[in-house]
């Protein structure tokens, strides 16, 4: 119940019509009941609510909202009812009577009711609208939890469903060859690949329109379009006439995978864990290992993934792990703790292989490095990763909007947090070329020269104060992958006893 201590003023109830006031609070209350058993820390139904309403002060500095927190007990008393929730404006003071603690709707009532008081009392909130409000409420009280849970408006929730899902294509990548562009790369199981469209062919127009000489990413916005739409391609083969396709548009995961021998290395480029990685990297594997002229070893470039699915990532370790532990995620919610393991088999074994990362590797791909690494399987190169190792669950609300919630941290195999550490590697080559020299010298004579920063990296559990966490991180400082990656990998397989004096083989990596 409202109760309006100073009046709203003549145009009170007419701007209240503006305001979805039970949309609002249907929003409030499934967030707020969908948070309560999920947050990694807990957190009481009233904080939450409290928090989230300091948004209201955003939109317009003039408004303050106060209360709701139940006073502590004195020693053998009870305790005390909680105060009302105040909406402090210009003009107008609002109280609402602090509902039980544990009612997920009567607080999410009690929001959108203050949250109407402030719509009929300040024209910035009127300028925020209903979205707006809900907006400004979620941004505060995330800004409370942690940087990863987030609520997305309908519009950007269904782009990013759609993000989710893949693009509408026909399954093909372009290039530009001089004057021509040509197809690069066919998906396979895309509209192009069931058409007979292959590598190499010579992409003349689209729809009708002449694309020579044209920049590669506006041919691709040329053929990607609506799904289940038609294209005409006109292609030419190397050796052969020009034929015209008409293709149907589907969605298709991004391409994520790329393959390269460079001498005598196989290079696998990871940008992104996205539904087709797992089968993309063994179809990669199985065509360069099972060559004529295999490579004497493998290096994972995950540098610049920002991660994806961590399902992915764990089939992906299945390739190269055959079997063994991948992580851990811990949460309140039991339903956010699981074992996560590799069942597969090593389609590179005997290998040596090398991964690469810098400071923008993230989630799934730290999941990946660290379970390679922990295991012995992998030498990791490159700096401090990124630091993500937190796992979102999503749910649908009323408005159509999405709810990503932070629910579980997730361990590396021997138990230590990604989340704020980031994986520390083996070879760091962000502290200089120096410093890189010096480290390839010592692993060429058998010593390890990240032996100590990884066992206190290693060490680490969960929760780390920050100051320790930067302490760990300072001794291969996150940075942008550059060149010398690539030389330090190739060092590596290059120097069989520089590699096992990187790898990591103290200890057994077992489920907690």
């Amino acid at each position: 119940m409202l109760l309006a201590l100073l009046p709203a003023g003549p145009a009170g109830a007419e701007v209240a019509a503006g305001f979805s006031t039970d949309l609002v609070a249907e929003i409030f209350a499934t967030a707020l009941a969908f948070l309560a058993p999920r947050t990694l820390e807990a957190v009481s139904l009233p904080e939450m609510t409290l928090w989230g309403l300091q948004g209201l002060a955003a939109l317009d500095p003039d408004i303050a909202v106060t209360g709701g927190a139940a006073r502590e007990a004195a020693a053998g008393m009870p305790k005390p009812p909680a105060p009302p929730v105040r909406l402090v404006a210009p003009q107008r003071l609002v109280a609402v009577p602090a509902p039980d603690p544990a009612d997920a709707a009567a607080w999410g009532r009690l929001a959108a009711e203050i949250a109407q008081a402030a719509y009929e009392s300040s024209a910035a909130v009127r300028r925020a609208g209903t979205q707006g409000v809900v907006q400004s409420f979620f941004d505060e009280l995330f800004n409370h939890l942690d940087p990863y849970s987030r609520y997305l408006p309908p519009g950007a929730a269904e782009a990013d469903r759609a993000r989710r899902a893949g693009q509408a294509s026909v399954g093909l990548t372009v290039a530009l060859r001089g004057t021509r562009i040509v197809v690069e790369d066919v998906l396979e199981g895309g509209p192009a690949a069931a058409a007979g469209v292959r590598s190499g062919d010579v992409i003349v127009a689209v729809d009708g329109t002449v694309v020579r000489a044209r920049d590669p990413a506006s041919v691709a916005a040329l053929i990607n379009g609506a799904e289940k739409t038609e294209v005409a391609l006109t292609l030419r083969p190397p050796h052969g006439r020009s034929r015209t396709l008409r293709l149907v548009r589907a969605l298709l995961p991004p391409q994520a995978v790329f393959a390269e021998r460079q001498a005598d290395l196989l290079v696998l480029r990871v940008t992104l864990f996205n539904r087709g990685t797992g089968r993309r990297l063994a179809e990669m594997l199985d065509t360069y290992i099972n060559a004529e002229q295999p490579p004497r070893g493998v290096v994972l470039d995950l540098r610049g993934n920002r991660g994806g699915l961590l399902s992915q990532a764990v089939d992906a370790a299945g390739l190269l792990l055959g079997t063994g532990l991948v992580a851990t995620t811990e949460g309140r919610d039991p339903a956010a703790n699981r074992i996560l393991t590799a069942d597969g088999a090593d389609l590179a074994p005997g290998l040596p292989l090398v991964v690469m990362v810098d400071g923008r590797s993230a989630s799934a791909a730290e999941v990946l490095a660290a379970s390679l690494a922990d295991d012995g399987r992998a030498v990791v190169v490159g700096s401090a990763t990124l630091g993500k190792g937190q796992v979102q669950t999503v749910t649908t609300l009323p408005d159509g909007g999405e709810l990503f919630v932070t629910w579980s941290r997730v361990l590396a195999p021997r138990g230590w947090p990604i989340q704020g550490l980031g994986v520390m590697p083996q070879l760091c080559t962000s502290l200089g070329a120096e410093a890189l020299g010096r480290a390839m010298a010592a692993l060429a004579a058998g010593v390890a020269p990240m032996q100590a920063a990884l066992a206190r990296h290693h060490a680490a559990r969960a929760p780390l104060p920050l100051a320790q966490m930067l302490e760990i991180r300072n001794a291969c400082p996150a940075a942008e992958g550059t060149e010398a990656d690539l030389r330090a990998a190739r060092f590596l397989i290059d120097n069989p006893a520089a590699y096992r004096a990187a790898v990591i083989t103290a200890g057994p990596a077992t489920p907690p």
